[in-house]
């Protein structure tokens, strides 16, 4: 049974970002011990969505925090984030 158009379209808007954001690398000596970690990955993560609004009016507010720690940092954005879309859609029901 071959699968239908629809399920083809979602793996393709599931792996084409995922494919981009393996390319994605930190500069080596950019992380210092005081850079954002886990809990900040998670706070920010959480807020992500007022904070992508807020930035589209004010230059000085990011929705990523660069340099951060690296690995868990982005375990804590991405935490936070699902953190967001799964109260959301908890809300909905």
């Amino acid at each position: 049974m071959l699968p239908s158009r629809a399920a083809l379209a979602r793996l393709a808007m599931l792996a084409v970002p995922l494919a981009l954001a393996a390319c994605a690398t930190q500069m080596h000596g950019t992380v210092k011990p005081s850079a954002p970690g886990f809990l900040l990955g998670l706070v920010q993560g959480f807020i992500a969505p007022v904070s992508f609004i807020v930035s589209l009016f004010s230059p000085d507010i990011a929705v990523y925090a660069v340099p951060n720690n690296g690995a868990w940092y982005n375990f804590g954005f991405v935490l936070g984030i699902g953190g967001f879309a799964g109260g959301a859609s908890q809300a909905r029901r």
